[in-house]
């Protein structure tokens, strides 16, 4: 391996782009134009453009990147996570084309990656297993008779993908219809693939993990445990390793199912296997990550790994450089630093960063994909900086972790800081005795008012090419939205449009409620509306938002489907019927 094509963007570009620097080899960035100027792009050896914004266009775009690392003479290629990460097809045609791919082998994730075949290779393992589908599901309907015959409230989950996307809580038998098209829609826009299935779905439950990473000699070892369980919207904001509170029994039944699925799936390179905790103690597999997690430094730092380099010694055929699981060293915590807004329900906040600093000291470590001057697009994931602490004790960890994100300033987009402060305040989170914080805790306990941000100006992210001649040759030119705004370019379209923050102006208004696409319009023009009616969805962030009727009347609609809107634009106005 001499050259590595990086599939992803953000801060796990940025990670990966470090771990080559550190095992000696090339990096290849491939960008949308809205990162034509992003920290991974700059911090590359190359970088080439995919030329878009929308993910299927460009990072979801396999034939695209596979054209990028032929040209780029990448001999190799690491797809992070998300995007093409747990696509076995993407992976074939990576191994097709004669280049390395790092992760698991294609039969592998395709066995892991479809969720209801993981659950019979558990099942077959003697992994604990909730009651679930059979196989994947075709409609509202057979998800209501599924809670009919074992009980809401149960889960619809991508069949394809994992992270929580596409994944639906119905606790009413009147939900089960539309959170089924909304799990279905949110699946495809995330990996491409829309097939879900259902399951039991345990209420009140920790999030319990377990790092694998196997090599292609047979052996696999469970690098430690993780807790994930401080959750909104079923993404994860808070992780720390090793998970806490766990029985020798509760430990040792989670590393020795995680490697038994594993091991009987044939795995390789690093991945991870979830469980669900009940209160009352039981343990049921979840499922299987078939890549690298967004919270792997925590084990990292307890474990003493670099999981990156494992995962580029094991493409290349080397064993694993540690035979067992290593004592853990302290613990760590991870706090994902998203742009949103936690006084307006967690909303995406995307725009420019005018201004971000970290902490830094003993135990700190930063993973972060932006600088000051970056750009948060709202076309992708809000995740800006991962922030890990490390202690030699969980409560060592906890005092860093305060100082650490009292020092954290960032100005210019919202961000999740005032809720990681607050969390490290709440008993629940940071008693000695147990942890009783559980994966809806946020939703339905955390009760502290958090303060609302500053909205964001919306910014334009395309990029703009023009046609130069250089020496006789006809090449075009890119130039980054940033720099466009630099020499006097102004908002894009959708900034342009009437808004009205305070509502007092126009009180048959109905305004965006977050920056993103318009996804789908659930009423027609000149509909009749009655107040708390969901009138349609928008998509911020690979996250759907509802929009709601106000009041009571006829609804006329200001802005098309599938058009990109800035919050609190006016998209539709209803008039007494």
């Amino acid at each position: 391996m001499k050259k590595l094509l990086i599939a992803n963007r953000g801060e796990i570009a940025v990670r990966i782009i470090r771990a080559c620097r550190d095992y000696g080899i090339k990096s290849v960035a491939v960008y949308a134009d809205a990162d034509m100027d992003a920290l991974f792009v700059r911090m590359a050896d190359e970088a080439y453009a995919l030329d878009g914004n929308q993910s299927a266009e460009t990072y979801l775009n396999g034939g695209r990147i596979l054209a990028i690392a032929k040209r780029s003479g990448a001999d190799a290629v690491h797809p992070g996570y998300g995007f093409l990460s747990e696509q076995a097809e993407f992976a074939a045609a990576v191994q097709q084309a004669g280049l390395l791919w790092v992760g698991p082998d294609p039969e592998v994730i395709e066995k892991l990656g479809d969720k209801v075949a993981a659950r019979r290779i558990a099942q077959s393992a003697g992994a604990p297993l909730a009651a679930g589908s059979e196989g994947t599901i075709e409609s509202g309907a057979e998800v209501l008779a599924f809670a009919e015959k074992h009980g809401f409230p149960v889960a619809i989950k991508a069949a394809h993908g994992g992270g929580g996307r596409g994944m639906k809580v119905v606790w009413k038998a009147e939900d089960a219809a539309p959170l089924y098209d909304s799990a279905v829609r949110e699946a495809l826009a995330a990996f491409g693939r829309g097939e879900c299935y259902v399951e039991q779905f345990l209420d009140r439950p920790r999030h319990i993990e377990a790092q694998v990473i196997a090599d292609k000699h047979g052996n696999v070892v469970v690098a430690g445990t993780r807790d994930c369980s401080l959750q909104r919207r079923s993404q994860k904001l808070v992780e720390e390793a090793p998970a806490p509170f766990l029985s020798d029994e509760q430990r040792r039944s989670i590393h020795e199912a995680a490697a038994a699925i594993c091991a009987k799936a044939g795995y390789s390179s690093a991945g991870t296997v979830e469980f669900l905790l009940g209160a009352n103690g039981v343990i049921s597999f979840l499922e299987v990550n078939t890549r690298l997690q967004v919270e792997h430094p925590v084990t990292e730092e307890t474990a003493g790994l670099d999981l990156v380099v494992e995962q580029l010694r094991i493409a290349e055929g080397k064993e694993l450089s540690v035979q067992q699981t290593p004592a853990p060293r302290g613990h760590a915590f991870e706090f994902r630093i998203n742009a949103e807004d936690v006084g307006r329900g967690f909303l995406p906040s995307p725009g420019e960063i005018s201004r971000f600093q970290p902490p830094s000291g003993a135990g700190i470590r930063l993973d972060s994909g932006v600088v000051s001057g970056s750009i948060v697009a709202p076309m992708f994931d809000s995740l800006m900086a991962k922030l890990i602490v490390t202690g030699r004790t969980r409560q060592e960890a906890i005092a860093r972790a305060r100082r650490a994100l009292a020092e954290f300033e960032i100005e210019g987009v919202a961000s999740v800081l005032p809720f990681h402060r607050a969390v490290l305040g709440e008993d629940a989170f940071v008693n000695d005795e147990a942890l009783r914080v559980h994966t809806r805790w946020i939703e339905t306990e955390f009760a502290q008012a958090l303060e609302m941000a500053a909205r964001s100006e919306p910014l334009q992210t395309d990029a703009t090419r023009y046609a130069v001649e250089i020496d006789g040759k006809r090449v075009m030119l890119g130039l980054p939205a940033t720099l466009l705004r630099q020499l006097g370019g102004g908002l894009s379209a959708a900034a342009a449009m009437p808004a009205d923050d305070d509502g007092k102006d126009d009180e048959t208004a109905v305004k965006a409620p977050v920056p993103g696409t318009i996804q789908l319009w659930q009423i027609k023009d000149g509909d009749t509306v009655e107040e708390g009616q969901q009138l349609g969805l928008m998509e911020a962030m690979k996250m759907e938002t509802p929009v709601i009727a106000h009041k009571n009347g006829k609804i006329a609609l200001l802005a098309r489907q599938g058009s990109v809107q800035a919050i609190s634009a006016v998209i539709a106005r209803i008039e007494p019927a």
